[in-house]
């Protein structure tokens, strides 16, 4: 009788162990859409990985670096000289780096992902740091080849790219309302407004179009470090 009652145990206990693998397999995707749709949701509306996928920003961001963007700071605060945002540059800047449309759905949908988290770069998607807001005057060079503030120089050896020059090429703007100016700190590579003056805005990118603030390298881990606003942003002559 305990042999006959324990085979009947083990048998229910199998069944039981059975129906939870059954269970879990059915579980699984369920699982998968609500882990990407948390994703989607922390997304757009909190936080943003972005991948690097120029060296515009070096040596500040280098080429595959991944970087966390707040996306509720700028409900909180306004935008600020120094900051490294990331912008949509959709109907205004071509790409930086030229990528491939995807040739059927399921391609699309894994570079959908990857773009959701941060494992390829948007195709629109720019980051650059904020040197004017609205109401500035930015201008290179002055006697010394620096640029400029409304008349303030800045000491840009903090960021700049080791042996580049403020600018190679000579500028002055008024930002005007609701735009910025934007520069990378690799000048001589950069694309960046310098090189769209020619276009509606003058080069300057609407406030608008900000994604968020660039706020902390977070892969690879050897490069962990915050994206502080460099000290020469805090001079008392800026403000307006």
């Amino acid at each position: 009788m305990d042999v006959i009652g324990e085979d009947a145990q083990q048998r229910a206990e199998d069944g039981k162990s059975d129906k939870k693998k059954g269970s879990s397999w059915k579980e699984l995707p369920i699982l998968i859409v609500v882990a990407l749709g948390l994703a989607l949701l922390i997304k757009t509306f909190i936080v943003q990985p972005f991948y690097i996928p120029s060296e515009s920003m070096e040596n500040t961001l280098l080429i595959n670096d991944r970087v966390l963007v707040n996306k509720l700071v700028y409900h909180t605060r306004d935008i600020e000289r120094g900051d490294v945002i990331v912008f949509n540059g959709e109907d205004s800047w071509d790409p930086e780096v030229v990528t491939e449309e995807p040739t059927n759905p399921v391609t699309g949908a894994l570079r959908w992902v990857g773009e959701l988290f941060g494992l390829v770069p948007g195709e629109k998607d720019y980051i650059k740091r904020v040197i004017g807001v609205p109401g500035d005057t930015v201008k290179c060079c002055d006697s010394k080849g620096r640029v400029t503030v409304n008349g303030v120089p800045l000491d840009e050896t903090s960021y700049l790219f080791p042996g580049d020059e403020p600018s190679d090429r000579p500028f002055e703007v008024k930002v005007p309302a609701g735009r910025l100016w934007v520069m990378g700190d690799h000048r001589s590579v950069s694309y960046d407004s310098r090189g769209h003056t020619g276009d509606p805005g003058g080069g300057t990118i609407a406030v608008d179009n900000v994604l968020g603030r660039a706020f902390v390298i977070m892969w690879p881990v050897s490069r962990w470090t915050s994206l502080d606003i460099p000290s020469t942003f805090d001079q008392p002559g800026l403000r307006k």
